[in-house]
């Protein structure tokens, strides 16, 4: 279980979480949600170690991961698919599926099992990843975060700019991970997508957690959606 107490930061001398705090548990699907600004991105910046709490801590299982470089947090199995998808362009598919592999030192098993997951990339090996489709990038993106076989999964805005039929495999993606007992945390401004896929919710709101709540409470009443996100 990962858990998220009290976490202030920001960037420089711009403070933009003030003590946010969440828990992912295993099989589940945590969405956050919020309005541009809100502090979404920045949460999961802040869990990866790519910024250092001020205050407040980021614990996995009980381990203090506020306490780790940012390298050693994807050694404890923590995988992160930020917006933009950040890929080595310049290198292949393969390359960018080797350097997943090597986080946590898995094997061909590893490998086979995401290559399966995605098959186009299995044709595309060879191929430099700038060359790929944004719908193949996303796919590559996920396919080295899983290289890592988290026990935590974060995204972020996975299904931004792709055509259905590559929202749909994401969407299987995630609920394939889910039955495998892993946390996710997704961060996604497409209400429907959120209300499909997601357990529970939590609102975020110029840096601060307001309030977290059942998916099933929002398909009722839609009113939390309105004061946190303007739909």
């Amino acid at each position: 279980m990962l858990t998220v107490e009290g976490v202030c930061a920001g960037y420089g001398p711009v403070q933009v979480l003030y003590g946010v705090s969440l828990v992912a548990r295993p099989g589940e699907v945590l969405c956050l949600l919020g309005r541009n600004g809100a502090g979404k991105t920045t949460t999961l910046k802040a869990i990866m170690g790519l910024l250092a709490p001020s205050e407040g801590r980021v614990t996995l299982d009980g381990e203090d991961l506020s306490a780790l470089p940012a390298h050693e947090v994807p050694k404890r199995g923590v995988g992160y698919i930020p917006q933009g998808r950040r890929l080595f362009t310049e290198m292949t598919v393969a390359e960018n599926i080797d350097i997943g592999l090597m986080a946590r030192g898995k094997g061909r098993e590893t490998r086979e099992r995401v290559l399966t997951m995605f098959p186009r990339l299995r044709e595309r090996l060879t191929q430099r990843a700038e060359t790929l489709s944004g719908g193949e990038q996303q796919m590559l993106t996920t396919a080295r975060a899983l290289c890592l076989e988290p026990s935590v999964l974060m995204l972020d805005e996975p299904t931004e700019g792709l055509q259905p039929s590559m929202i749909q495999l994401i969407r299987e993606t995630v609920e394939t991970l889910k039955s495998e007992g892993k946390a996710i945390i997704l961060v996604e401004q497409r209400i429907e997508a959120v209300l499909s896929i997601a357990d529970r919710v939590t609102f975020l709101e110029n840096g601060h957690t307001r309030e977290t709540v059942d998916v099933a409470t929002l398909h009722d009443d839609r009113s939390l959606l309105t004061k946190y996100v303007g739909v």
